[in-house]
C-alpha cells in the first residue's frame, strides 16, 4: 500500500503539471471504488481551475475553487501525468483532463482507491478530520507521543500505524523507523520513556525524509506521477530482508506476524 512517502511524491510530481491549471473534464470509465464516484463529480469540477495540491496523511486535497477533490491510492493505485493521446487501460478508472492537453489518470487494480468530493472544508470531512498530526510537522512531539503512549499495552508498531496517533507510518517505515530508533516492535508501548519517544520521533522523521528524497519504495506497481519508480526499497535495514545480516552487527534479521501483517527486526539492535 503506497504509504505517506509515495503519496507526497506524487503530489510534488502533480504540482507543476495540476496547480494553476484548469480541468477541462473527467472522465469517469469505472466510478466504482471504494466507495462511488460521485454521481455529479464532472459537473462539479469541469471549468475550475486546480489553485493547489495538497497532502493530508496519504490523502490528495485538490482545491478545485468550489470544492475539493480528496483522492486515497487505495492499496494499488498510482496517479500519473498522461499525454492526452495515451490509450486508457483496464484499470484506468479516472481521467482528468487539463486545459494544457495533460491528463491526470488515476489507475488502482485493486480499486480500493477513493476520489471523492467536499465543497467545504477538507478537513473537516469524515474521512479527514480526526486524523493525528503530521509526521514531518511540529504537532508530532516526543512529548505528543509519550502522552498518547502511556496507557496502551499494544505494541509499539502497531500504535506508530494508528492513525489516531501519527499519520501516514505504515508497515513498511514502521518496521524502519523502529529499527533506527533500537526499539524492539513487540514492546509494550506504555513502557517507552520519554527519551525512547525523542529516539523513534526523530526516526520516523529521517525515514520518511529519506524515503521522499529516494522517490518512495517501489515493491509491486507503485509509480510516482511522473512515471518513475521509488527507490528507497535499497536502502532498507530491515523490511523484507528476513535471514540477511543485520547491516550494523550481522545477525539475521528476523520476521514475525503482528495484526495480519510481516514485521522485521534485529534481535541485537532492537531492544524490549
Amino acid at each position: 500500500m503506497p504509504e505517506l512517502p509515495e503519496v507526497e511524491t506524487t503530489r510534488r510530481g502533480l504540482v507543476q503539471h495540476m496547480q494553476g491549471q484548469r480541468i477541462a473534464t473527467a472522465i469517469i470509465r469505472n466510478g466504482s471504488l471504494r466507495w462511488p464516484i460521485p454521481r455529479d463529480f464532472r459537473r462539479r469540477v469541469a471549468g475550475r481551475m486546480v489553485r493547489t495540491v495538497e497532502r493530508r496523511g496519504k490523502y490528495l486535497l485538490f482545491d478545485c475553487e468550489t470544492g475539493w477533490i480528496i483522492l486515497h491510492l487505495g492499496m494499488s493505485g498510482s496517479l500519473q501525468v498522461v499525454p492526452g493521446a495515451a490509450t486508457a487501460g483496464k484499470h484506468d478508472h479516472l481521467d482528468l483532463v487539463l486545459d494544457s492537453g495533460v491528463v491526470i489518470r488515476f489507475n488502482d487494480p485493486r480499486r480500493f482507491g477513493a476520489v471523492l468530493w467536499e465543497p467545504g472544508d477538507p478537513l473537516r470531512h469524515r474521512l479527514l478530520t480526526d486524523l493525528a498530526p503530521e509526521p514531518l510537522g511540529t504537532d508530532f512531539t516526543a512529548a505528543w507521543l509519550h502522552k498518547h503512549t502511556r496507557t496502551r499495552n499494544a505494541a509499539i508498531k502497531s500504535l506508530v500505524m494508528d492513525s489516531h496517533i501519527v499519520v501516514g507510518v505504515g508497515n513498511i517505515y514502521a518496521s524502519e523507523s523502529l529499527f533506527r530508533a533500537g526499539i524492539h516492535p513487540a514492546m509494550a508501548a506504555r513502557r517507552l520513556s520519554l527519551l525512547r519517544c525523542e529516539k523513534l520521533v526523530a526516526a520516523i522523521q529521517q525515514t520518511l525524509q529519506a524515503a521522499i528524497e529516494a522517490g518512495g519504495s517501489t515493491l509491486r506497481n507503485y509509480v510516482g506521477a511522473e512515471g518513475r519508480p521509488g527507490y528507497f526499497q535499497k536502502s532498507y535495514f530491515v523490511y523484507g530482508r528476513a535471514g540477511h545480516p543485520c547491516q550494523v552487527c550481522v545477525t539475521p534479521i528476523k520476521a514475525m506476524r503482528q495484526g495480519q501483517r510481516s514485521t522485521f527486526y534485529c534481535p541485537v539492535c532492537q531492544r524490549r
